[in-house]
């Protein structure tokens, strides 16, 4: 290591996915066409109502610091959110708002993981999960998942691996880079049997409002004593603001609020100003328009790359991604996609991003773009392997 740079720092790799990016905007700029299903972000802009409403904060000067927790009336407007739309009670002070979903699992690990403790994850799993984990001196303990499993961590595999330095269990429903989700009656038995071994149960539903009408519910209502990590990113389509929250047990409430006080005094003023307004009817309807658009995409996109040769036989419930074998064409995913984004003008994700269980034989692909787009990313994609 360079001198000066914490020995922590070897263990934190770099997106593969930044890269591929930063190399299609400079193909771009040379008048390339770039067909993108590599990065995880919603293409729809965020919603006109939540930005007036940002915009309107501006204008009456609601730029000072909120409360460490957030602002209250948005803590209780998602209480009323998790009520009405995802049938389980919430009190509005075990929710914290935060600095993106990011905010949110910081926050955790730093009141649940001491030095050495085992964190226990799936591979494939979204990569800054087992970071964080080392950040907070804790190691990722990453069991191999695939589409035996949906890609899901299940009550077996949880109690087969625990070890004396498990310490908690991080789950992702649905998932990223797969989009499956877990069985309630999976995470209820999980967390009845980490609490036995007075461990921690963790769960990311940042997408968990992609999902088919049938899937929708918050796994608290399974697990109500988990932390429930979530955002406005994905199915609010407000990336940018940097906005997410945090479902905590109630005896946690006061050393997260200390420690949010601490990493990040409050989450962005005007974003949770601008972030009332999601909840509104006029804004659902948008939101759910777009839901639909997901939907849509997925269902041309699925078995348009069955029919090319990829091999995808766990069909995602929800986010807006597909996580496809591509070993009939190659066992070194990441080279493959350097060289389709080159050649085709395709730029998709290599499984190396998401772990190591048989990464270089999976890619993923993101279809946060329209359907004219990923009929044309079909083509290219067929001319290129064909």
């Amino acid at each position: 290591m360079v001198a000066g740079i914490s020995e922590r720092m070897s263990g934190i790799r770099s997106f593969y996915v930044m890269a591929l990016l930063e190399r299609a905007r400079v193909l771009e700029a040379q008048g390339r066409s770039i067909i993108h299903m590599e990065v995880g972000e919603p293409d729809f802009v965020t919603p006109a109502p939540i930005t007036q409403a940002g915009i309107e904060a501006l204008k009456v000067g609601r730029t000072h610091y909120t409360a460490a927790a957030g602002l209250l009336e948005l803590r209780e407007r998602l209480s009323t959110f998790y009520r009405d739309r995802l049938g389980v009670e919430v009190a509005a002070e075990r929710i914290i708002i935060t600095p993106g979903a990011s905010g949110a699992l910081q926050l955790v690990l730093g009141v649940t993981i001491n030095p050495g403790d085992c964190v226990m994850m799936a591979d494939p799993g979204y990569p800054c999960n087992r970071h964080f984990v080392r950040m907070f001196g804790g190691e990722a303990q990453s069991l191999p998942v695939d589409d035996r499993h949906a890609y899901q961590l299940n009550a077996e595999m949880v109690k087969r691996h625990w070890s004396p330095r498990s310490a908690a269990v991080m789950l992702a429903s649905p998932s990223n880079p797969t989009g499956t989700v877990i069985e309630s009656h999976e995470v209820a038995e999980i967390n009845t049997f980490v609490a036995q071994q007075n461990g921690c149960l963790m769960i990311d539903e940042i997408y968990g409002m992609l999902t088919d009408e049938q899937q929708r519910h918050s796994l608290l209502a399974d697990a109500p004593d988990a932390f429930i990590i979530n955002s406005f990113s994905k199915y609010f389509g407000m990336t940018g603001w940097r906005l997410g929250w945090l479902v905590a047990p109630e005896p946690y409430v006061e050393a997260i609020d200390r420690l949010a006080q601490n990493i990040f005094l409050a989450a962005p003023t005007v974003a949770q100003y601008a972030a009332l307004a999601a909840f509104e009817p006029e804004t659902m309807q948008i939101l759910e328009s777009r839901r639909e658009a997901f939907k849509a995409r997925r269902d041309y996109l699925l078995p348009a790359l069955q029919q090319l040769g990829f091999e995808i036989s766990t069909k995602p419930q929800g986010a807006f991604y597909l996580y496809a074998d591509c070993s009939r064409y190659t066992d070194d995913s990441h080279l493959f996609v350097v060289d389709l984004l080159e050649k085709a003008g395709v730029a998709i994700t290599p499984g190396c991003d998401f772990g190591d269980h048989r990464a270089g034989q999976h890619v993923r692909f993101a279809y946060t773009t329209s359907i004219e787009n990923l009929r044309e990313g079909v083509a290219r994609l067929e001319r290129y392997l064909l």
